[in-house]
């Protein structure tokens, strides 16, 4: 059976070709219950459109602008190689990739950078997200000039962002709760938490998953408040350290973000046999070495082939106006022990 065309569509919506296109492409001039008729029929029908070959009969490319973290974090490092490579074949689907950096952690910076990528007359935007008015004000803006925003990673709350794509937060912090209030049992004490920083949401989130499960399910686990260690190496060394001698009796450390070479570091002067219990994110050079050597337990991760791949698909199907279900973008955590490594 052959794919249903436009043709197709138009005559079981009883509509002209001419008004399928500006339904299709957004245009004014169609009443609000003729569209609604040319979508029922696109559903009815099956219509999927073609958006690369559309593209190619407009001559259109798409100009499309990531704004990311600078810094040490090593997953956002290889973020940023992620998107050299796809921006190296993405030209085949009409797609030019261009990436900022901004500081980690810096709505105001971040801010500046969504500014500088609607000047650039952008098509669409995508970001690693952190919460502050002046981010929520800046994606407004980008909406009000008719550029679509997506988040990466960590999400931006009531903004008017179009679509966001990563992992279930609050699902990865309870999972991390769950393996290591198992890998601590028999073992009561304290659980310290090192955050990147609580200003960005997938850290925020995190966190409020890990400590449900905890309180509930293991309550002879007592969660020390967590340090924010700015996913820097030497800060994370030095803020787990004075944790671990202020509290000798901590059993266990969750790491919600990046600097897990420092988490390696102040772990490594500890006695192995006095050594907590440890579950990070992200399986980079750092962590894997970690968990090989048996001085990190589990790595939550998440695949940043697959997020950049589905952001660059969600964001032409937004810029074309077309329905995105809601589950879409969502990426399963990965859970690597060292017996499972890849």
């Amino acid at each position: 059976m052959s794919r249903p065309t436009v043709h197709d569509v138009a005559r079981v919506a009883r509509v002209s070709l001419s008004t399928v296109d500006r339904v299709l492409n957004g245009r004014n001039g169609v009443r609000a219950a003729t569209q609604e008729r040319v979508r029922a029929a696109m559903k009815q029908l099956g219509y999927e459109r073609d958006i690369m070959a559309a593209n190619l009969s407009r001559q259109r490319i798409y100009d499309i602008h990531f704004v990311i973290p600078d810094g040490p974090n090593s997953f956002m490092r290889n973020l940023a190689a992620e998107l050299e490579a796809h921006a190296r074949i993405a030209l085949r689907d009409r797609t030019e990739i261009h990436v900022s950096t901004v500081p980690p952690f810096d709505g105001r910076g971040l801010a500046a950078g969504l500014r500088r990528a609607r000047e650039a007359g952008a098509d669409g935007v995508v970001m690693v997200a952190t919460e502050s008015a002046e981010v929520r004000q800046a994606v407004s803006e980008l909406r009000g000039a008719g550029i679509q925003v997506v988040t990466l990673v960590s999400d931006l709350s009531a903004s008017m962002r179009g679509h966001f794509v990563g992992i279930d937060n609050v699902s990865a912090g309870r999972t991390a709760a769950g393996l290591l209030g198992r890998f601590c049992q028999g073992r009561p004490g304290r659980i310290a938490i090192v955050a990147g920083s609580m200003l960005v949401r997938d850290h925020v989130e995190r966190r409020l998953g890990f400590e449900q499960v905890m309180h509930a399910e293991f309550p002879t686990l007592n969660l020390l408040p967590p340090v924010e260690g700015g996913d820097e190496a030497a800060r994370v060394d030095r803020l787990l350290s004075d944790a671990l001698g202020t509290y000798p009796d901590i059993t266990g450390v969750y790491s919600l973000g990046g600097g897990n070479r420092g988490l390696r570091e102040a772990l490594d002067r500890v006695a192995t046999a006095d050594r907590p219990r440890v579950v990070v994110h992200e399986l980079t050079e750092q962590s894997r070495t970690a968990l090989q050597d048996g001085v990190f337990d589990a790595v939550l991760h998440q695949d940043i082939h697959k997020e950049v791949a589905s952001a660059l698909a969600i964001m032409r199907n937004l810029i074309e106006a077309v329905p995105i279900d809601a589950r879409t973008g969502l990426i399963h955590t990965e859970i690597f022990l060292r017996d499972n490594l890849p």
